[in-house]
């Protein structure tokens, strides 16, 4: 990675989607060719990037220097949420080469998810916070048209419940960059940072700090915030859930939260106990709302909320240990439920249903979709020694370092009320009898199947990352950037300067 690749990130998807509405009509499929092309090169990009993920680097836009500047941010934290990001986008691209036929409008399709991918990836790079809330804003038009994309009256209800919740996020968190601009003269998030330190804490600052928690709460789907969620997955096209859950939610709630709390006003008591109760209500409800669903999807969308809990429970923990395994879970979930939502959408296009009542057996005649199903849910669930048995068994372990005995026995449990539901998932839609109903069904198109066992295979490689020269190149160092606190700012400063 050198300094004038970074803009590559954003540049790129923003460009693509240009392409896209320009060229949909030049040659067959030419709508489909260029977005999987473009996140090709950029998964592959994000791969060669773990390379440098021990430096930090910062680009300033039109040239313009901080303070003054709005740069663009590369450092180690980033190079996780990146690979992640476009990771599952390249695999999602690919299974809506087919997928979308049944929608119409295909490019615009495409040319929404490139500027959601272009939104995703500047939100991990913004070197300050307006700017960060710009590609935010970005990234929720381009969900909440996806989520209404299909137009039916279920897409277009649970759009309109996530725009209005969406704006309320937006405002709680434009609020809070306003009350932090206010105190510090600054969006840049070094020059913030280092001037709260200077001014110390005041009642604009604990302000601010609610708004963002309330905001990004909302944004990642916590317990109370959570109610736009499972409606949204539930009607959205099946893509568009694995985005959802695989990434939106952790990019636009958690990592912007992250660095906001760690990196710029610092992470004090007072929001450890709120995040950590948050967690607490979010694995509880998530798991047991999970447990009592029928629709693959909807199942899927709670335990998102649960899983989402353990990740901000390590990151509450803010031990090196606990953010590795916040870090490591994040990743693996973005993958192992992106794999889940992806094989909800091939069991519905190929039998028209989600509901448990009306599948089972479907192993014998979508194999490849069983398979691939079966993996993601074992790893999700925390089944040795697939990689989300490492990260959960990590945070518990941090617990247990930290002092807290009692939550890392109460994440135990929850691991177990994991496996129930997903365990119930497979037995139901993959097991048993095969229905009458369902003697005439195929395996998913071959672009569907490939993209799962992609996200499957990726999902199995990160069993790497529990490897100490692996870990040192992702993990490590960006467990450091949050580990750093409010000092880190001190870091991007050094590397402006270079």
């Amino acid at each position: 990675m050198t300094l004038k690749l970074i803009p590559v990130f954003i540049v790129v998807p923003f460009l693509l989607a240009i392409a896209i509405a320009l060229c949909k009509n030049m040659a067959r499929n030419i709508e489909k060719l260029i977005p999987l092309a473009g996140t090709a090169a950029l998964f592959i990009f994000s791969l060669l990037s773990i390379n440098s993920a021990f430096q930090a680097l910062v680009y300033p836009i039109a040239g313009f220097a901080p303070p003054s500047g709005s740069p663009l941010v590369f450092d180690s934290l980033s190079v996780v949420f990146l690979l992640a990001i476009n990771t599952v986008t390249f695999a999602v691209t690919l299974y809506s080469w087919h997928y979308v036929d049944s929608y119409g409008g295909g490019w615009k399709f495409f040319a929404l998810l490139m500027l959601l991918l272009c939104g995703l990836n500047g939100v991990v790079l913004s070197g300050d916070v307006f700017t960060m809330y710009l590609f935010l804003e970005l990234t929720s038009v381009a969900a909440y048209v996806l989520v209404a994309f299909g137009n039916r009256d279920i897409q277009l209800e649970a759009a309109l419940r996530y725009l209005v919740l969406g704006a309320i996020a937006s405002t709680c968190i434009l609020l809070g960059i306003w009350l932090l601009f206010s105190y510090t003269g600054t969006f840049n998030i070094a020059e913030m940072s280092r001037s709260l330190q200077t001014f110390g804490a005041s009642t604009l600052t604990r302000a601010a700090l609610m708004l963002f928690i309330a905001g990004f709460g909302l944004k990642a789907a916590l317990v109370p915030f959570h109610a736009w969620l499972p409606d949204a997955h539930t009607a959205a096209p099946a893509p568009v859930s694995a985005m959802l859950s695989g990434l939106v939610i952790k990019t636009l709630g958690l990592y912007a939260l992250a660095r906001i709390l760690f990196n710029v006003i610092g992470l004090s008591e007072q929001a450890v106990a709120v995040l950590m109760l948050l967690a607490l209500l979010s694995i509880l409800a998530g798991s047991l709302l999970a447990l009592k669903q029928t629709d693959m999807k909807r199942m899927l969308a709670y335990s998102s909320i649960s899983q989402i809990g353990f990740i901000v429970m390590g990151l509450a923990i803010a031990s090196p240990l606990g953010i590795v395994g916040a870090l490591f879970h994040l990743l693996n979930h973005a993958l192992s439920k992106s794999t889940l939502f992806l094989n909800a959408g091939a069991v519905e296009h190929a039998t028209g249903t989600r509901d448990y009542a009306m599948l089972g057996g479907l192993k014998e005649k979508m194999p490849v979709t069983a398979n691939t199903s079966m993996l993601a849910s074992m790893s999700i669930a925390g089944v040795p020694p697939l990689a989300g048995f490492w990260s959960k068994l990590i945070i518990i372990i941090a617990c247990v370092q930290a002092g807290y005995v009692n939550l890392a026995i109460f994440l135990a449990f929850a691991s177990i009320l994991t496996i129930a539901y997903m365990v119930n998932l497979q037995r139901r839609v993959f097991f048993g009898a095969l229905k009458a109903s369902l003697q005439e069904t195929k395996e998913a198109p071959l672009s569907m199947a490939c993209a799962m066992v992609f996200l499957a295979v990726t999902s199995i490689a990160a069993i790497a990352l529990m490897f100490p020269t692996c870990s040192e190149a992702l993990f490590a160092n960006a467990q450091k950037v949050l580990s750093f606190g409010v000092n880190y700012a001190y870091v991007i400063v050094n590397a402006a300067g270079k």
